[in-house]
């Protein structure tokens, strides 16, 4: 039965066909070392608290009607509050700031606001769900393959070539699926290519907007520092679109607040989008997050333990993938910088497996990973990387500390038994 060019073209999600292959082995009473979710565990990563304590007073208090289709105006204005605080960015609550249910209906939004068909959109890869909202659009894809001698971050030098005639620029920092952030001076260059890209253009032409995905911004660690595009080049703030929320600063996935901030003529547009699709936070949660984010001392204590167990998770883990590189095993990790992601490469196609079998791709090598030593992680080509490439995500949100050493030594077991 025929349905549309969409559907019948839209692929499906890489992780959630590994994920119902982890959750199989589960159900067999198998233990997996699940590190494919880029989500919490509430049993290891509660939300604050206090937004709970504000969550349930919501619900009793019957806050369970329609809210406004563009959020509930105390909410954007807590928002505005919180942003221009720890940020230093400044946006009408009434007409720069939308509030949606989560990233994902306010990226697509923004798509739709901004794109029309057959138009360039740029994003590098890896990255979450560019390819799939360009493909909803019936966008051009202009596709960047980030290098690991960049942390998988986009470059200015890479991006030049690629803006000429493009409608959007796509980039998020910190990084899903690699856990890296833009230093000053990428971010810097890569602005300045964009605004010398709109002054190149007519006044009839429509402009190069850039949206930045920043959900994971208060995420950082060490000596990672967050920037984004306003604060660095002020004259982008009419062409940039954030994408930001509650669900990771707050390990609050399913809660489901997130927000977008933008100029009044995209965000207008974006706000009728959204109402119409009806992808709108829930009433109590939104009276409970506009409750919550003005409580400055608790959102920084809150903060403050969060970071330090994220952060701890992936320092550990790192220093085994050290040890393990350090004793002669093809494998590699990038330092913390942000997010609750690792990236760590796993390079052994090629190898022969102690049955004999040789591990032909790096599907191969994710299958074999999962089964010997009991470790899911997320490839890289899920998120749109090449099919050879042998780097993946490895994701903290799920982690229970005690269970790092046990997990370092199946891997390194299982390192063993290849030749």
């Amino acid at each position: 039965m025929k349905l549309s060019h969409l559907a019948e073209t839209l692929i499906g999600s890489e992780i959630i066909k590994l994920a119902a292959e982890v959750k199989e082995k589960q159900a067999k009473g198998e233990k997996i070392y699940n590190f494919t979710i880029g989500d919490f565990d509430p049993k290891v990563f509660p939300i604050p608290v206090e937004f709970e304590q504000e969550i349930i007073t919501a619900y009793k208090e019957h806050l369970t009607n329609y809210p406004p289709a563009d959020g509930i105006a105390d909410l954007r204005a807590a928002v505005g509050d919180f942003i221009g605080e720890r940020e230093g960015l400044t946006y009408d609550p009434a007409k720069e700031i939308v509030i949606s249910c989560g990233g994902r209906p306010i990226i697509y939004a923004t798509f739709r606001t901004i794109v029309d068909r057959g138009e360039k959109v740029v994003y590098a890869t890896p990255s979450w769900n560019n390819n799939h909202y360009t493909h909803f659009l019936e966008a051009e894809h202009v596709v960047l393959e980030t290098k690991a001698e960049n942390d998988f971050m986009p470059t200015a030098a890479e991006l030049k070539p690629l803006l000429k005639g493009a409608t959007l620029l796509a980039l998020c920092s910190p990084q899903n699926p690699t856990g890296t952030a833009f230093h000053k001076h990428q971010l810097e260059e890569i602005c300045d290519l964009v605004i010398a890209e709109n002054k190149s253009r007519g006044a009839d032409e429509k402009p190069l907007y850039l949206m930045f995905d920043q959900m994971y911004w208060v995420l950082t660690y060490g000596q990672t520092h967050h920037y984004n595009p306003v604060s660095l080049r002020p004259e982008l703030r009419d062409y940039t679109i954030f994408i930001d929320g509650m669900s990771k600063a707050f390990a609050a996935t399913g809660v489901r607040v997130g927000w977008a901030l933008g100029p009044a003529h995209v965000i207008g547009k974006m706000k009728a989008i959204l109402s119409h699709v009806g992808a709108w936070s829930p009433m109590a949660e939104q009276k409970a997050a506009a409750r919550y984010l003005v409580q400055k001392e608790n959102v920084n204590k809150y903060l403050q333990h969060f970071k330090a167990e994220i952060e701890e998770r992936l320092v550990k883990i790192y220093e085994g993938f050290d040890s393990l590189k350090k004793a002669g095993h093809n494998v590699e990790c990038i330092a913390p910088q942000a997010a609750i992601y690792l990236t760590v490469k796993l390079d052994l196609a090629g190898k022969t497996t102690a049955d004999g079998a040789t591990l032909q791709d790096q599907a191969a090598v994710t299958s074999y990973l999962l089964n010997e030593a009991k470790l899911a992680l997320v490839p890289f080509y899920a998120f749109g990387a090449s099919k050879s490439s042998p780097w993946y995500r490895l994701s903290v949100g799920t982690c229970v500390k005690q269970e790092i050493p046990e997990m370092l030594e199946k891997l390194k077991a299982a390192l063993e038994k290849l030749k």
